[in-house]
C-alpha cells in the first residue's frame, strides 16, 4: 500500500533515514553500471544509468510518504496573466452520454469547472479566437492520473511543448488542459474515472464553441496517462459524441494497459531501463482511478486498450472512426509491448496508412519531457515532424 509513512512524526523519521540513504546507495549504483555490458542499455552513459537509478529510488520515497501537493485551479487562475491560464464551463449534461454517463453514475462523478493553459508561437493572447485553418494541439498531461500539470511551471509539459514548437511548425498553438486529479486508498476517494474525461470533454467543447477551432483542425494529444485520456476522448467522440471528430491523434508513451500486469516481456525485461518501475509497483494511480469500479475494468478496453487480457476480437471495429494517429514509444519502456498491441489493434481497424508508430531505441518512458534524454528526445520529435508534415495539412 502507498503512503505508509504519510503521517507525522513517522514521515519525518522516514525522510531523515531515506534521503541520506540515497547517497549511500550511489557507490552500489556506480558499481553495477560501471561497464557498458552491465548497464540496462550498452549505449547509455554511466550518468544516464545513475539518473534512472536515482529517479526510481526517489519515486520509492515519494510513494511511501506523499505526492507533491498540486496547485488548485484557483491558485492557477491567480497567475493567469503570466501563465496563460483560462477558465471554462463544465460539461453540459446533454454531452454526458453512453458508457461515460454509466461510469459517472457508478462512481458518483459530476461535471465541474476547470481550465487550462495556452501556449503560442507568437505570444498570442490566451483564449484568442481561432484563425481560419489554425491547427491547435489539445494536450492532456501525464502523471498517472494523480499528479502532473500542463502549467509552464511543470517541467515535463513545458519541455515537451518547447520541442513540439521547435520541430512541428504546423502546430500554431497548444492548449494544455487541466483535469481533476484522482486520489484513492489509503487516502479518501476523489475524482475517479471518468472525472478527468468529463473535464476534457468540457475542454474540447471550449475549443470548438468558444474559441472557434474547427474539429478537423484539433490534434488531440497526451503523454503517459494523458495519452490514454486522449484515446478515451477520441473513443467518446467516435461513439456518438456530438462535437465532431478531431483531425488527428498524437499519443506519447500512452499508458495502454492501466492494470500494469507483468505478463508481457517489456514489463519484465525493462525494469532497469525505465524510471517508472517503482511507481508501477505501487499501483497507486490504478487504485485511485477505479474508485468504486471493479478491478475487472482494468482488463477492458476503456482503461486498457493495449491489454493482452482480452482477444483482439473484443475491440474489432472500435477504432474504425478514429482520425490519423501517431504513437511514440520508447524501446526501453516497461509499457512498450502494450503500445505495440494498441498499434496493431488500431491498424487492423484503420489501416496501416492511418496509424504511424515510432519506437525510439534506448528511450525510456515519456522521454520528450526530459531534456537529459538526448539524442532520443530529438529523434522522437523528428519522427513526429515527419508525420505532421503529411497529416497536418
Amino acid at each position: 500500500m502507498a503512503f505508509k509513512y504519510r503521517r507525522q512524526p513517522l514521515k519525518t523519521f522516514y525522510l531523515l533515514f531515506s534521503i541520506p540513504l540515497l547517497l549511500l546507495r550511489l557507490p552500489v549504483w556506480v558499481l553495477r553500471n560501471l561497464l557498458p555490458s552491465w548497464r540496462p542499455r550498452r549505449q547509455w552513459s554511466l550518468g544516464r544509468c545513475l539518473a534512472v537509478e536515482f529517479i526510481n529510488a526517489a519515486t520509492g520515497i515519494m510513494v511511501e510518504t506523499s505526492l507533491p501537493a498540486p496547485e488548485s485551479f484557483e491558485q492557477m487562475a491567480r497567475s493567469a496573466a503570466k501563465t496563460g491560464f483560462v477558465w471554462f464551463e463544465p460539461t453540459p449534461p446533454d454531452l454526458i452520454t453512453g458508457d461515460i454517463a454509466r461510469f459517472a453514475e457508478l462512481n458518483g462523478v459530476k461535471p465541474d469547472r476547470t481550465g487550462g493553459f495556452w501556449y503560442s508561437r507568437n505570444s498570442a493572447p490566451a483564449g484568442q479566437k481561432a484563425s481560419p485553418g489554425e491547427k491547435v494541439l489539445f494536450h492532456l498531461h501525464g502523471g498517472g492520473f494523480v499528479m502532473g500539470s500542463g502549467s509552464p511551471s511543470f517541467s515535463p509539459s513545458a519541455t515537451t511543448f518547447q520541442g513540439l514548437f521547435e520541430h512541428v511548425p504546423q502546430i500554431s498553438r497548444i492548449f494544455a488542459m487541466e483535469y481533476r486529479l484522482a486520489t484513492g486508498p489509503p487516502l479518501p476517494i476523489h475524482n475517479p474515472f471518468p472525472a478527468a474525461v468529463l473535464d476534457i470533454i468540457a475542454g474540447y467543447r471550449y475549443l470548438i464553441q468558444d474559441i472557434g477551432v474547427e474539429p478537423s483542425n484539433i490534434i488531440i494529444g497526451g503523454d503517459s496517462a494523458g495519452g490514454i485520456l486522449a484515446y478515451q476522448l477520441t473513443r467518446y467522440l467516435a461513439e456518438g459524441g456530438s462535437l465532431g471528430m478531431a483531425g488527428a491523434l498524437l499519443l506519447l508513451s500512452p499508458s495502454a494497459d492501466s492494470a500494469l500486469r507483468r505478463n508481457v516481456d517489456s514489463m519484465r525485461n525493462n525494469t532497469r531501463s525505465d524510471y517508472v518501475s517503482t511507481w508501477f509497483d505501487a499501483a497507486y494511480g490504478v487504485t485511485s482511478l477505479l474508485g468504486s469500479l471493479s478491478r475487472d475494468e482494468l482488463d477492458k478496453p476503456w482503461l486498457s486498450p493495449g491489454s493482452v487480457m482480452f482477444d483482439d476480437a473484443a475491440v474489432k471495429g472500435l477504432f474504425t472512426s478514429f482520425p490519423p494517429t501517431f504513437i511514440l514509444a520508447g524501446e526501453a519502456e516497461m509499457s512498450r509491448d502494450s503500445m505495440r498491441k494498441l498499434r496493431d489493434r488500431m491498424a487492423a481497424d484503420m489501416g496501416n496508412n492511418q496509424v504511424t508508430y515510432a519506437e525510439v531505441v534506448n528511450a525510456p518512458h515519456d522521454f520528450l519531457g526530459l531534456s537529459l534524454l538526448e539524442p532520443e528526445r530529438t529523434e522522437g520529435l523528428k519522427e513526429i515532424a515527419k508525420w505532421a508534415a503529411v497529416t497536418l495539412v
